[in-house]
Formats: structure tokens, sequence, C-alpha cells
């Protein structure tokens, strides 16, 4: 049986990865026309995406960790596209994909590609676009500075180990957020600004949100007098959050505020962030927790 033609626009570092090589060439052998194409730096993304939907693609994988996700979902979401995406989590952390109840396993999450494909929304800030989630604070400066090789050898627990040895650098930042009947003001350790629930590494700042709702789920973790504690329950998962849920938030920070947008980092004095309804089709799960009409 002939299925719709579909690429995998895989991370350079994956190209070694022997699950990966046999469930592709499982697809094959069920009839997916599946192609493979590599991305060594940046814009390769965003340059294969273009590739895939001029060579006619209806459906496109990502295959990596949460960086190309976004680069991909970002891409497909600029190319106002109906070719769906299916995602293949081989990285660290792995936050949207395991959100959203992704299998980790490569094949299983291939056989997604059989399944219905649903509209989510995508963030925009500027002219980026992203799929899972902004963070600010803290939280932000640990995601940007842990390294490559910490987490090869420690996983997703590399980024409570950098959290805990960069303890010394902990600092707040006065801001303003701005929304549809939202105001918040003050100083901050933490923020969220999520389409999908978790970031760095399985911190969940938004355990509400519904990647299809049309909404962005804001988390807030306000600074209080005792930074040790704040960081202590912070970790332990302690619910001490403002939250809204809003079509769009402005944020002014006076002396900036460093955002880390799906692991691309940002900086500005002012940002506006709008969620963008419906606009990807993408793979998941039907009872997945992010999906607020599950089929």
């Amino acid at each position: 049986m002939q299925h719709s033609k579909a690429m995998l626009i895989l991370h350079g570092k994956q190209a070694s990865n022997d699950e990966v090589r046999q469930a592709v060439g499982r697809m094959r052998e069920r009839g997916w026309s599946l192609g493979v194409r590599l991305t060594w730096e940046a814009g390769d993304a965003q340059r294969l995406v273009d590739e895939a939907l001029a060579a006619g693609c209806t459906h496109i994988v990502a295959g990596g960790g949460d960086g190309t996700l976004r680069d991909v979902a970002e891409a497909m979401g600029l190319a106002k596209t109906a070719a769906s995406l299916a995602l293949l989590p081989l990285g660290t952390a792995n936050d949207f994909a395991r959100a959203a109840g992704v299998p980790l396993e490569p094949q299983a999450a291939l056989d997604l590609l059989a399944s219905p494909t649903h509209g989510i929304d995508l963030g925009r800030v500027g002219d980026q676009l992203f799929l899972n989630m902004a963070t600010g604070g803290f939280g932000s400066q640990v995601t940007a500075n842990t390294s490559e090789d910490l987490k090869k050898v420690l996983g997703a627990a590399a980024y409570l180990f950098t959290g805990l040895s960069r303890f010394s650098e902990l600092q707040a930042a006065s801001v303003t957020l701005h929304g549809p009947d939202f105001q918040w003001q003050g100083e901050l350790l933490a923020l969220g600004i999520g389409n999908g629930r978790q970031a760095g590494g399985g911190h969940v700042l938004c355990p509400q949100a519904k990647a299809d709702d049309g909404l962005l789920d804001i988390g807030i973790l306000p600074a209080p007098q005792e930074m040790v504690g704040a960081l202590r329950d912070l970790l332990a998962g302690d619910d001490l959050f403002v939250r809204a849920r809003l079509p769009w938030v402005e944020i002014k920070s006076a002396q900036g505020l460093d955002i880390n947008l799906d692991g691309e980092p940002l900086q500005a004095d002012s940002m506006r962030f709008e969620a963008l309804p419906q606009a990807l089709r993408v793979h998941l799960p039907a009872d997945s927790p992010l999906l607020s009409r599950p089929g």
C-alpha cells in the first residue's frame, strides 16, 4: 500500500542512530516514501522544510531535541503549509514530546504518522515562532548554560545540577506584564509563557496548558524575600505561581529580560507574545494531555 510522501529532518548528531535507521526502514517496508535529510548548522531546518514542501511532501518529521522541533515547526508555520508534522524525540529533555504523550521510542513515534492530525497553536514573538514555551528569569539562564557534555552524562538531571551550581547567580527580574484583563508588576524568579507545559528538562511551568485552545498559559514565580526557599520550592514543584491564560501578553523590563525560546536566546526591554490559533497540523496521540478536544 502506497502512503503519502514524507521527509524526516534529522539532527546531524543522530545520523548514526541505529534505532532511527531501523524504524525508517520499517516505515518504508510498509509503503511510506520517507526521505531523510540532516541538519548541521543554523538555517538548515528552514532550507530543508522548503525543500520538502517543494518536493510535494505532505508529512514532515522533526527528529531531534526541542530545538530541532522548534526550528521545523517555525519553518512550517511561516510557510503556512497544509503539510503535517510528526515528532521523533531524540533530545535530552524532549519537553514538548513528553508533555504531549509522544512515545520516546523511535518506531512508536514514527507510527504516529499513520494517526489523524490535530490542529494546534504556535506562539509568536516579533518575527519568530515557537511551539513549546518561552521562559524567562533564572530558569532560562540555567537552560542556556547547561553544557552538552553534562547533558550526555546526566540527561535531564543536568539542568537541575546546573541550577544548583549557579545558585549564587540567582537574581530577580523586575517586569511588567499586560494582557486582556490582566496586569502584573513586580520581581520574578521564573516566567513561563507556554503552548506546552514544561521546559528546561522537565520543569513544569504551565501545568494546565493546552496546545489547541488559541491561548498562551502564563506562569509567574514571584521573587520572595528568601531566595533559598524559593529555589527549593520551585525544584520541589510547590505551586507558588501567578497564573493566567491569554491570547497575547506584553512584557516590559527596564533592565532588559533574557528569554529562552525553545532553546533560542532572546533579550529585549519589551516583547509581545501572542498565540496563533490552529497554525499547524501535528500527529499526536488521541489522548494527548495537550489536546483540549481529544480525538
